[in-house]
């Protein structure tokens, strides 16, 4: 076990499948020389070369058609957004070529390629550059979409996206690239597919992902203080969704509330909760509650920033009041 950065560990993930694989390139903003803006892609031009780690000009819809294009030949591109959410400008790429052209080309094509990079609200980056764009994708057909969240899962998650034949969304948090964590020294990959329940419990079912994750086992430390056991689960897949374990979660807790950085407003949360009410309706004792942001442009201002996202003392609040709830 080697204890790994957050950033180091996708960028072993890329380097090990580029090995492995002649067939899996990286192109986007500075990935080359630059060894990309937080440093995923360093030293990887030296070793592979100006062919299979592209430096490209500002132009995400022009790189990302191009990287299509690249996998219907039978490529695997991995694109870095320098930003998540500049890859709005190549929403047309990833929505109408990315997603489709397999089913649109009766399964003469696959689209085996990867669209990762920086997203979540930082610390004072702005409204353009907090975007958090599950919200926007997770209704276009044909793509999967995956949240890490710390590195062991950061990288499982990322060899599998890079040897699946299919388009998928890697949303990395720009706040945990610094984080740590002991990795395995055996390659290991994980399912595009499955949640993971990161503590057992009983009380509640608390539904995450990505930066949030972190906030709910911040806010369990003071729940396990007042006698109360919640369970955690971080979803990893948001498309598909893992309804086998929250299924199960559900049925042992009885109630559920989501914890989301995404806005409240057509995010994971709602589709969450329209599909728990769908499949699990009689196993609740309670109304799903939804902790999301604030549906506003996030704010530069570092007080009013803190103040649009889901803090952990909101979240001790919800379970207190979960605990008493009933319908």
């Amino acid at each position: 076990m080697a204890e790994t950065l957050f950033f180091n560990a996708l960028r072993a993930a890329i380097d090990e499948e580029m090995a492995r694989d002649p067939s899996v390139f990286v192109l986007g903003e500075d990935v080359g020389l630059y060894g990309g803006s937080y440093k995923v892609t360093k030293d990887l031009y030296q070793k592979y070369g100006e062919l299979r780690v592209l430096d490209t000009p500002i132009a995400e819809n022009s790189f990302t058609g191009m990287a299509v294009g690249a996998a219907m030949t039978g490529l695997r591109p991995i694109i870095e957004g320098m930003n998540m959410g500049f890859l709005l400008l190549a929403f047309n790429q990833i929505s109408n070529n990315a997603g489709m052209l397999r089913y649109t080309s009766g399964g003469n094509f696959k689209i085996p390629m990867v669209i990762r990079g920086p997203g979540g609200v930082g610390r004072q980056l702005g409204a353009e550059h907090s975007q958090r764009l599950e919200a926007y994708f997770q209704a276009v057909p044909g793509l999967k979409i995956v949240a890490c969240s710390t590195p062991y899962n950061a990288k499982g998650l990322l060899k599998s996206a890079i040897r699946d034949d299919n388009p998928v969304l890697f949303f990395e948090h720009v706040l945990l690239y610094n984080l740590k964590e002991h990795l395995p020294q055996q390659e290991y990959l994980l399912p595009l597919d499955k949640a993971e329940v990161v503590r057992t419990g009983s009380a509640v079912t608390i539904i995450t992902y990505s930066r949030m994750r972190h906030h709910v086992l911040q806010a369990v430390k003071t729940l396990e203080q007042e006698g109360l056991d919640p369970e955690v689960i971080d979803l990893l897949s948001l498309k598909p969704l893992d309804f086998e374990t929250i299924g199960a979660s559900v049925r042992k807790t009885h109630r559920v509330i989501i914890v989301e950085e995404c806005m409240k407003t057509g995010g994971i949360g709602a589709e969450l909760i329209a599909s728990i009410n769908e499949r699990l309706f009689d196993e609740l004792d309670a109304p799903v509650l939804r902790l999301s942001s604030q549906d506003i442009p996030t704010p530069y201002n570092g007080t009013l920033e803190n103040l649009t996202i889901v803090q952990p003392p909101q979240i001790v609040e919800a379970v207190q009041k979960m605990a008493t709830l009933q319908i």
